[in-house]
């Protein structure tokens, strides 16, 4: 910049003016001159500009003119605190100068981000209150390389791109400015002159931690960092903890659309505190899977198209409303995952596509940074400032509002370059294979950095191929995920349940197939939102035969599901045979807990949940062999499979047998590894339940007679369209 004197070149205000500044810190502030301190600011509303000095001095500025002022401070020899008042017809202002602070990031900062290992970022970027040399106001930090000037702006400025325009850190393509007396829910945005001289579309910030709500779309300054915390115990407990060991029932919630209040709109996060998590607890689930509640722009992608990545969605109420909603899941033993979606990301003109005029976030190539399925953005995970951002992003949701998961979506859409493209449509890698790299790196280092930072959490896959190693720790060559989606379980049984059982003796293997591999990862076993959408009817809706039947098919499913090893996971409304298919703009049909057919699902459900709680059998060995073996796996003919789960020493198995045909079985042999009292501890035919009550009377003896290769065996009654278990109690 060239100085005659003290006073500012033309062609330095014309730049500031224009808002092309090459260093607007390096001309406004408080600068060293010749004979003292040069004053210089721009405030463009100002007719005259006064600085109030710490020592009671007020010494006027002169005007340059368009709302450029600068004075000479002769004979000082430091620098000095000061404030601003401005001037003009309507009135005076003062306010504290965003030009006179020092910088608040560092080379530390720098050389973490551009090294991928900058894991706190949610520390450093974004809306940062704080205190800076005594006063209070909000840093705001942004990472945009390839900008030629960003500025921030909002109503405390009139959105006025010239007024607050940021310094750039050279070596990592960050951005910075302290803005004295900003509080909490100002909101703003960035402004951007990419690196070819046009002014972007206004951009949110990818680091905010609150929004507006749609269809507004600018940031929000929210603290997330000083949240009063009852969960100590919880935590506490959870440490001690196996969670592949320990029973996982999951009820996965969408909140736009469990229940709505009369007028249609959302619930907010203290409404969901006071009557989703009773509900939930009530019914004996382990934890809760929010469909992505990131802020998003459209409700009808179900929060898949995420925006703002550290936002609660505004929809429901602001942060400190999130984080009491999981301090209160927690107060009732339940835990918390997040659906979260590292993927993809939309396009919209205030999000991350574009960020600072070049790809930034997203690959550069569209044959590796756009999805044709979704017309979303692919991150490129190759570029370690953005595996820093959603590293951290994780990081974030686990810290400040102590998540016990995360559920990875779509990660089948990262393994694979050409996954959902044609010939052409995908670039190979230099050797013609078809696995990003990238992607695969990414998914091991958040994984680590997750169980290295937040060992009691855990992590879930959403992977519909046979990649090896998806729930095997990255240090035997795994991508380090705690439990993997179990989704050819999921469309084998649900085709098999679907079919009219005259039908299934042909079909058997699609119950058993599933066993041959259920031990190679850790499985959790999902009836998701995804199977009751897009014309796949409901769960109920998808089994066949008269009224009866159909429930009596779905009870014998859940009881098949919950008997099988893997964790478990219901989508909301599944729980009490919800006969339509979901509807994310409405709240689920609690009127039909009105008919008792319904209200027998749900009984039952909620005691599937309290055995797989409280019978080690049942939830100990979910991941293990020695936890399972066949009693029956052959009888096609009479669609009948029995098998044995069994916990850890000196605890008591448990014989799941089911008759999936409409024709009871009297005096049906199984085997079984003790004789004895075996207790009947479900029955899904149970009058409480919907069914015709058949049964064996709450017990069966078995006799020391060898059968099915155990030293034991019983004959027993299994009701039509049934699922039974059997208890072992003791010796003859």
């Amino acid at each position: 910049m060239a100085i005659k004197g003290w006073r500012a070149e033309q062609t330095d205000i014309g730049a500031l003016l224009a808002a092309r500044h090459a260093d607007p810190f390096g001309l406004l502030g408080l600068h060293e001159a010749s004979g003292g301190f040069v004053l210089r600011a721009f405030v463009p509303d100002a007719s005259s500009l006064t600085a109030l000095l710490d020592d009671g001095a007020a010494i006027k500025l002169t005007a340059r003119g368009s709302g450029f002022f600068e004075q000479l401070f002769p004979k000082r020899t430091a620098r000095f605190a000061y404030r601003l008042r401005a001037e003009n017809s309507g009135g005076c202002w003062e306010f504290g100068d965003p030009y006179c602070f020092p910088p608040v990031l560092g080379a530390t900062d720098d050389h973490l981000l551009i090294e991928g290992t900058h894991h706190r970022l949610y520390e450093r970027l974004g809306a940062q209150l704080m205190t800076l040399d005594g006063v209070p106001g909000v840093h705001f930090a942004v990472w945009a390389p390839n900008a030629q000037r960003v500025s921030l702006v909002g109503d405390f400025n009139r959105w006025d791109g010239r007024i607050h325009q940021m310094r750039k850190r050279i070596d990592s393509g960050l951005w910075e400015i302290f803005i004295p007396d900003l509080s909490v829910g100002e909101v703003y945005k960035f402004e951007i002159i990419g690196k070819d001289g046009t002014l972007l579309p206004l951009k949110a910030d990818p680091f905010g931690f609150s929004a507006e709500r749609r269809p507004s779309t600018a940031s929000a300054v929210a603290r997330t960092d000083h949240f009063i915390w009852t969960d100590e115990a919880y935590l506490r407990a959870r440490g001690r903890q196996e969670a592949h060991r320990a029973p996982m029932s999951i009820y996965e919630v969408h909140l736009g659309s469990w229940m709505r209040r009369e007028d249609g709109d959302f619930l907010s996060y203290d409404e969901f505190a006071g009557q989703l998590l009773p509900y939930a607890a009530g019914m004996g689930f382990t934890h809760i899977e929010l469909l992505p509640i990131c802020e998003h722009p459209l409700d009808a992608s179900w929060g898949y198209q995420p925006i703002g990545l550290f936002a609660p969605s505004k929809r429901f109420g602001d942060p400190a409303g999130f984080a009491r909603f999981v301090d209160r899941a927690h107060a009732l033993g339940l835990g918390i995952i997040l659906d979260w979606v590292p993927a993809h990301f939309p396009t919209d003109i205030h999000g991350l596509a574009q960020f600072d005029g070049t790809a930034l976030y997203e690959h550069a190539d569209p044959r590796r940074g756009f999805h044709p399925d979704w017309n979303t953005a692919i991150y490129d995970f190759g570029r370690r400032e953005v595996v820093s951002f959603l590293c951290a992003n994780a990081l974030y949701w686990l810290d400040r509002f102590h998540l016990d998961g995360l559920r990875v979506d779509a990660v089948a859409s990262m393994l694979y370059l050409d996954y959902s493209r044609k010939h052409g449509e995908w670039l190979p890698n230099s050797d013609g294979s078809n696995d990003n790299r990238d992607a695969v790196a990414f998914l091991r280092q958040f994984n680590t950095a997750v169980y290295a930072q937040h060992p009691a959490s855990f992590t879930l896959a959403e992977e519909s191929t046979a990649w090896p190693g998806v729930s095997r720790p990255v240090h035997e060559n795994g991508l380090g995920f705690g439990f993997k989606w179990n989704m050819g379980w999921m469309h084998d049984t649900l085709d098999y349940f679907a079919m009219d059982p005259v039908h299934r003796k042909w079909h058997h293997n699609k119950l058993t197939f599933g066993t041959l591999y259920a031990f190679t990862e850790n499985f959790v076993l999902p009836l998701s939102h995804d199977e009751v959408v897009h014309g796949k009817s409901s769960i109920l809706g998808k089994m066949p035969g008269d009224e009866w039947q159909r429930f009596a098919n779905l009870r014998a499913y859940y009881a098949f599901m919950w008997g099988h090893p893997g964790k478990k996971l219901l989508f909301m409304g599944q729980e009490f045979g919800q006969s339509t298919e979901w509807n994310f703009d409405s709240g689920l049909p609690w009127h039909l807990l009105e008919h008792s057919l319904h209200q027998g699902v749900q009984k039952l459900v909620r005691d599937l949940n309290l055995l797989h709680r409280t019978v080690p059998a049942l939830h100990t060995h979910d991941c293990e062999a020695d936890g399972f073996r066949w009693i029956v796996v052959d009888d096609s003919e009479q669609s009948v499979i029995a098998w044995l789960r069994m916990g850890g020493e000196g605890d008591h198995p448990v014989a799941v047998v089911c008759n999936l045909t409409p024709v009871p079985r009297h005096g049906y042999r199984i085997g079984l590894p003790h004789a004895g009292i075996w207790r009947e501890i479900l029955n899904t035919d149970a009058v409480v339940y919907g069914g015709s009550g058949g049964g064996n009377l709450g017990q069966i003896r078995a006799i020391s007679e060898a059968s099915h290769g155990f030293n034991a065996m019983a004959e027993i009654l299994i009701p039509a369209l049934s699922t039974v278990y059997f208890e072992y109690a003791d010796h003859e």
